[in-house]
């Protein structure tokens, strides 16, 4: 892409905040501008959508995905309709023939974001301006620009009424046994979450898994001992590289995995088109799967290690022992245990790469900046097991917990695949 001494500071504060060296990759902030081995519009404007959601907004990090979504599909229509070769996802536009895609790719990130967030509009507004004068001006610009805005409208329209925004109040259920409470001071996150419109989903309780294990159960006694002997804060059982495993998932995973996908795209030599759809397949495999967790959430309310440990004298399992002085090695998030949102989502990124690329062979790195490490992947689907065993080894999860959600986020990610963003033709 084009770039001219318009964007300069502005941007590379915005850049700056969650631009780090991911694996081989060579994206790197040096002076005041972004100097990458390849980046393009997409990338540049998902990293602004990051900071816009997450820094500016303070979105909890299970519906940040949402917000993600309606930019990164508003970006994708929008260069699809330039580059082609692809069904759009919320509108056909009729693009003139000489159209910039980056100009596009602005327009209709900036659009969705301030249609999202207006209180953002003075700072966006800021930002935008100074990508578009890295531009050259002329009609390419100038019509590039209109499909953007038609993207971002047409999309910002179909998801007007979705339930994101919406306020739903929390009602404890009864307390019992293997029964939710908040970890943190109420009301739970998310409670809007399992009423949110899917992207590609019929519904959000279509893969609803069949839920937690039977409290009496040998199967539920194997994972509350593993949870409670390598999740503990002060396990003597947990290793060194498993606590590293802990803490590196333990980063805000939306601004994680895009730093990832936006380096994969370098690495991977990615043009516009082709990085936004990849760009779009996996947040809205991000985000459906997470729909579908917190349906779940909400339809099984179980509870935490924390408690399930602290309590387990309530349990009617005799292989099970309480222990009121446990702690888990992470904090917890404030919502139900089952099924891990992580491992849903995650997998559902995982999985939407590997129907992208045609293949799980491709080798990839992720970095977190909890543990300033860099871990290393032969194939997309690598991470899912590692997540898995992150969540209980930070004492979050049970391992079926895992399980279930890893299962939600193939089938949410093979959904989609199978649906949209497909070849023309």
């Amino acid at each position: 892409m084009r770039r001219g001494p318009g964007r300069s500071i502005l941007l590379a504060v915005v850049l700056a905040s969650l631009v780090a060296p991911v694996g081989g990759a060579t994206t790197r902030l040096e002076g005041p501008r972004l100097v990458s081995g390849g980046s393009n519009a997409v990338t540049d404007w998902a990293t602004i959508a990051v900071d816009s959601i997450v820094v500016v907004a303070k979105k909890f990090p299970g519906i940040a995905p949402v917000y993600m979504a309606i930019a990164q599909g508003a970006v994708y229509d929008a260069v699809i309709a330039i580059e082609g070769g692809y069904s759009p996802y919320a509108t056909h536009i009729d693009a003139p023939e000489n159209s910039s895609p980056e100009a596009a790719t602005a327009a209709a990130g900036h659009d969705a974001l301030v249609g999202m967030f207006p209180d953002q509009e003075e700072g966006l507004d800021a930002i935008y301006a100074s990508y578009l004068e890295g531009i050259p001006d002329g009609e390419a610009k100038d019509n590039g620009i209109i499909v953007g805005q038609q993207a971002a409208a047409r999309i910002l329209e179909l998801r007007a009424d979705d339930g994101r925004d919406d306020v739903v109040e929390w009602v404890p259920p009864p307390p019992g046994p293997g029964v939710y409470e908040p970890t943190g001071p109420p009301p739970p996150v998310g409670l809007n979450m399992p009423f949110i419109t899917p992207f590609t989903l019929d519904s959000a309780s279509q893969f609803r898994p069949r839920g937690p294990d039977r409290l009496e159960s040998k199967a539920y006694a194997e994972d509350f001992n593993e949870v409670k002997d390598l999740g503990r804060v002060d396990s003597q059982s947990r290793t060194a590289e498993q606590t590293e495993v802990a803490r590196f998932w333990s980063e805000y995973a939306l601004v994680q995995w895009t730093r990832g996908l936006n380096a994969l795209a370098i690495a991977r030599g990615l043009d516009i088109g082709q990085t936004a759809r990849m760009s779009a397949m996996a947040a809205m495999a991000n985000a459906d799967g997470l729909i579908a967790c917190f349906d779940a959430k909400d339809h099984y309310l179980f509870w935490r290690p924390l408690h399930a440990i602290q309590r387990a004298d309530t349990d009617g399992n005799p292989a099970t022992e309480l222990d009121p002085s446990w702690a888990p090695l992470l904090s917890i998030p404030n919502h139900p245990e089952y099924p891990s949102a992580h491992s849903c989502a995650s997998t559902g990124i995982a999985q939407a790469l590997a129907a992208f690329f045609g293949t799980q062979e491709i080798q990839f790195s992720l970095n977190s900046s909890v543990t300033h490490t860099t871990h290393y992947y032969q194939r997309f689907k690598d991470v899912v097991p590692e997540i898995a065993n992150a969540r209980v080894w930070g004492g979050l999860h049970f391992r079926h917990s895992t399980d279930d959600g890893t299962k939600i986020g193939r089938k949410v990610a093979n959904w989609m695949s199978e649906r949209f963003f497909l070849p023309k033709g």
